[in-house]
């Protein structure tokens, strides 16, 4: 498992970029509610591509292992978000929280979700 532990760092990297884009790019032209959930959907293409890259590089043994690379990954990113996000970036836990309430139009856990479930689906695909 190891060899997905570090390929889901590049994934911080493909997060940041995308992050990079929502500020420079869309937020010029959408609102803010607007620019998360476009970006939500920019952030899920990209991982969708690199994900179906990493299992096509390192095809897992089962699915069960593929369905484990996707709670690891979504484990392991819910901690960088929030650790990262807190102590380096200094954002408030209510700031941080706030990106999960899909009432307000906050979509952020469609890419948990996409994180959780592309591993095992890309395997079953791959098959």
């Amino acid at each position: 498992m190891w060899k997905y532990v570090l390929a889901w760092l590049p994934m911080v990297f493909i997060a940041i970029a995308n992050g990079l884009l929502r500020e420079k790019i869309i937020t010029r032209r959408l609102k803010e509610l607007n620019a998360h959930q476009v970006s939500t959907l920019t952030l899920i293409f990209f991982f969708g591509i690199y994900i179906w890259l990493i299992l096509r590089l390192f095809k897992p043994e089962s699915s069960q292992q593929a369905f484990n690379i996707g709670l690891f990954w979504l484990a392991l990113t819910v901690v960088f978000e929030f650790l990262f996000g807190h102590y380096v970036a200094g954002h408030s836990w209510s700031k941080l929280l706030n990106d999960y309430n899909i009432i307000a139009g906050r979509v952020w856990i469609l890419v948990l979700i996409w994180i959780t479930l592309a591993p095992y689906l890309f395997y079953q695909l791959q098959k």
